[in-house]
């Protein structure tokens, strides 16, 4: 469970809030975030562990919680590759000092990331692969 954790903080964290190529996704992303589906390596994630996090970018700072344990950290955004990257640095939490590459999309409201929680490369297209540390989420905007 404690990598589950670290897993799913990783993934907030990648979402920090500066673009390198459209400030309209800079500022589209910002908001509060909730997952609507998940996979780590190929598996789905129990919804009881989607239904604990929570992703909230602003301005380059991400902070998630998996309940109440966060994970803080900056994100940068380049919309100017293809597909558009992601880098997030955890400062405070579990993932304090570590980086992790990303590719994302933005359609309105939905958010989708895949992350490599390996750190070691930026990943190519949105799929979780077996024996990898691929991480790829859905997230959906919470409307408050």
């Amino acid at each position: 469970m404690k990598y589950l954790f670290c897993l799913c903080l990783a993934v907030g964290a990648s979402l920090n809030g500066f673009a390198a190529g459209s400030p309209d996704d800079a500022k589209a992303v910002q908001g509060k975030w909730v997952p609507a589906k998940a996979e780590l390596a190929g598996q789905p994630m129990p919804d009881a562990v989607l239904k604990i996090i929570s992703l909230k970018l602003d301005n380059g700072r991400y902070e998630v919680f998996v309940g109440e344990e966060p994970d803080r950290g900056t994100y940068t955004l380049d919309s100017a590759t293809q597909p558009k990257s992601l880098t997030v640095t955890g400062t405070a939490g579990p993932n304090s000092g570590k980086t992790f590459p990303a590719i994302y999309e933005l359609n309105g409201d939905t958010l989708r990331i895949c992350y490599d929680l390996a750190g070691a490369s930026r990943p190519t297209e949105f799929k979780s692969i077996a024996d990898t540390k691929l991480y790829l989420v859905t997230y959906n905007r919470k409307n408050e």
